[in-house]
């Protein structure tokens, strides 16, 4: 069978399995009520616009949607790793795992879903691919368009919210280290994160989607990140118009901080080198930055040394260097450590919270 006609098969068992899988049998009239209140509460709750990519983003997501369902999750597209990186090799399709892990994030059941768009073959052609990404090459060989594929299953999967790519064009990550070596492709930069001097992106006059540019226009508050720096959040708002949209956006602009630094990529680097790297890319510093305070188990601290990671904590001089740049400072205990496998993210209820409460304040000033 060819490629093209089992992913499109996948898509389709994958669709009405999506539909056939999850009870949708009448809610008794008390369950009705409270399905209703919710959604009414999740309807007028502040209009988010949320930009980056990987599991940071996601993580986000997850807790974002318990505040509000006017969400719009902008995605970089320069993944190259994996199924994605596979499929935009072979397909010439945009990478769509990050786009995946965020339409999870924002669904109804994540967890049930997540199961099954998360199921990775393990043998034949398919070994290494997940089905999600399978399901989106599906549907974009159906519409003949990416972001028309995206756009239907964020309403197929009825998300609470909406995600988008920053932009359809294919676009590749580059970047300059300090010992004057040109690097290209996220798998480089990323290798070399800690040593750039420079980053930009190939076609450099990208543009972003349409639909990306409105839902700044109506947002009450932009969040940059957590994720990772050079792959996830900076290659967003290294489109020109995205970036100058940003600045010129009259609402807060968040950056949240990773809890952890990853190994190459950002290793060795503290807070504030992070929040520099932001500000060159916006443009401008970010009205505020949110950072992890929360203590994080010597054990776990000992595990992230062995492979180049340390905690991103701030210090005084930190905190005076973040201020003189006149950005807002929150810190708070954000961070969720799974003991078992010596790891550690944010948690996306206590960030969520957090966020929530800025948006409140923030607007409010």
């Amino acid at each position: 069978m060819p490629d093209w006609a089992l992913g499109f098969l996948l898509g389709i068992f994958t669709a009405l399995f999506l539909l056939t899988a999850f009870d949708f049998r009448p809610f008794k009239k008390r369950g009705m009520n409270i399905r209703g209140a919710l959604s009414k509460k999740l309807a007028m709750g502040p209009v988010i616009v949320a930009v980056g990519g990987g599991t940071g983003l996601s993580t986000l997501l997850k807790g974002l949607k318990g505040f509000t369902r006017n969400i719009t999750a902008v995605v970089a597209v320069t993944d190259e790793g994996g199924s994605s990186g596979r499929i935009k090799a072979e397909w010439g399709m945009l990478p769509p795992g990050d786009v995946r892990n965020c339409m999870v994030a924002l669904a109804e059941n994540d967890n049930e879903l997540r199961k099954i768009l998360d199921f990775r073959f393990d043998r034949g052609e398919l070994a290494g691919h997940s089905l999600g990404n399978l399901l989106l090459l599906a549907v974009t060989e159906l519409c003949g368009d990416f972001s028309a594929a995206v756009e239907r299953m964020n309403h197929l999967l009825a998300i609470r919210g909406r995600v988008l790519p920053v932009t359809t064009e294919g676009i590749m990550l580059a970047g300059k280290t300090v010992h004057d070596l040109k690097v290209r492709g996220e798998l480089e930069i990323s290798h070399y994160g800690h040593e750039l001097s420079e980053i930009w992106i190939e076609p450099v006059n990208a543009r972003p989607l349409d639909d990306v540019m409105k839902a700044v226009d109506d947002a009450d508050i932009i969040l940059l990140g957590p994720g990772s720096l050079f792959t996830s959040v900076i290659p967003n708002l290294l489109l020109p118009d995205f970036a100058q949209k940003l600045r010129d956006a009259p609402v807060p602009k968040i950056y949240i901080c990773n809890v952890m630094t990853q190994p190459e990529e950002t290793e060795g680097m503290n807070i504030v080198q992070h929040l520099d790297w932001v500000s060159a890319a916006l443009g401008e510093v970010p009205d505020c930055i949110v950072v992890n305070s929360e203590a994080i188990p010597d054990d776990i601290i000992a595990s992230y040394k062995e492979q180049g990671a340390s905690p991103l904590y701030l210090d005084y001089h930190q905190r005076e260097e973040i201020k003189m740049r006149g950005c807002l400072c929150v810190e708070a205990p954000i961070a969720l450590v799974f003991q078992e496998q010596k790891t550690v993210k944010h948690d996306p209820n206590k960030l969520a919270s957090v966020i929530f409460k800025l948006c409140q304040s923030l607007n409010a000033d």
